[in-house]
């Protein structure tokens, strides 16, 4: 199989705050994979800084080619599985691997002549995905919030809190939000901290959203903090979801007594082949699951859609900010995603 790469940028149609940072662009890496006249194509989700960029993932797929004896080559692999156990131990970090590994999948259900999630022995059937809501001032967000669901037609939102301002402000940007909602007739809320409360402010802030009908919240606290989880899971009146403190399957078991659900991400856990074991295990432990993404075009978002079936939530939607979306894949309809019917994950470059 021949390997290559394409590094890409997608502007943000609307720039994305989030407890830690001010998102503007994706910086992302296509990786694409030629076996005779079918092409398997992945995608690498970066976070665009100095270490973590699409020629640093270059760099790290074209050492590892070369250290398995292949100039931008790739041997045939009698599974995918172990293929990514091969790039695991190598050590490949999570979203590269990922953006492999989705080539590979892809790669595979062409040959088969099949749609991926078809090969993958699961149906088309998705529940309706959120659409996130980044951090903003409350006037903003009154304007912005109709536009969003008027466009998506979206029947969920996730809304991004954890504002370096404190809970004060936070509470002053969901209720511009719960408001903005009010005219739109069914619009489920869930929340977002991406770690940005302590203790004893995801303490405070839990009955207050409870009271105002939100249906979970994610990663309400660090994820060097979870030694805390165990006591804010305790006496909690919402459901919680772990996103940052959980990666890969052998990361579920210790937390499986201090949470509700955990979120999986193709470029945290390594792709389609770990997202599989990560959510069998949390079924082992009576844990509810949900599907994410980070900066992702329709590329790995059709290719996490396909595994859609498998969680009891949906949040695929980075595609949906993007001006423009470098690709064409599952579509949108009444809030939910709708799967293409075209072999492999269905997606395909615009260009």
């Amino acid at each position: 199989m021949k390997l290559s790469t394409q590094a890409v940028t997608m502007k943000k149609r609307y720039p994305l705050r989030i407890s830690r940072e001010l998102i503007t662009e994706s910086r992302n890496l296509l990786v694409t994979l030629q076996q005779g006249d079918l092409l398997g194509v992945g995608e690498v989700a970066t976070d665009g800084n100095a270490t973590d960029n699409p020629e640093a993932a270059a760099c790290e797929l074209s050492r590892f080619t070369s250290d398995i004896g292949g100039a931008e080559t790739l041997p045939d692999s009698p599974s995918i599985f172990d293929f990514w156990h091969s790039a695991r131990s190598w050590g490949m970090s999570p979203a590269v691997l990922a953006g492999l590994d989705i080539a590979l999948w892809d790669l595979h259900a062409k040959k088969l002549g099949k749609p991926l999630y078809h090969v993958l022995g699961l149906s088309n059937s998705l529940v309706s995905t959120s659409i996130t809501v980044g951090i903003n001032p409350p006037e903003v967000l009154k304007e912005r919030v109709p536009e969003i669901l008027a466009r998506t037609g979206a029947t969920v939102l996730k809304i991004k809190l954890g504002a370096s301002e404190g809970i004060e402000a936070d509470q002053s940007s969901f209720m511009a939000i719960h408001e903005a909602v009010k005219n739109h007739q069914g619009v489920a809320l869930r929340v977002d901290a991406n770690g940005g409360w302590s203790l004893k402010a995801a303490q405070q802030m839990m009955p207050w959203l409870e009271e105002r009908g939100v249906e979970f919240i994610e990663q309400p606290l660090a994820a060097g903090q979870a030694a805390l989880l165990p006591i804010l899971f305790k006496d909690r009146v919402l459901p919680i979801f772990v996103d940052e403190s959980c990666h890969f399957s052998a990361d579920v078991p210790p937390l499986a007594s201090c949470t509700d659900g955990v979120v999986v991400k193709l470029m945290k856990c390594g792709g389609i082949s770990e997202a599989l074991r990560v959510v069998a295990t949390c079924r082992a432990f009576g844990l509810k699951t949900m599907i994410g993404c980070m900066g992702e075009s329709s590329i790995a978002i059709s290719a996490g859609a396909a595994l859609g079936c498998l969680f009891d939530y949906i949040d695929l939607d980075s595609h949906l900010n993007l001006e423009p979306d470098i690709a064409v894949g599952v579509k949108m309809q009444d809030g939910r995603l709708i799967l293409s019917e075209e072999v492999g994950h269905g997606a395909s470059l615009c260009y």
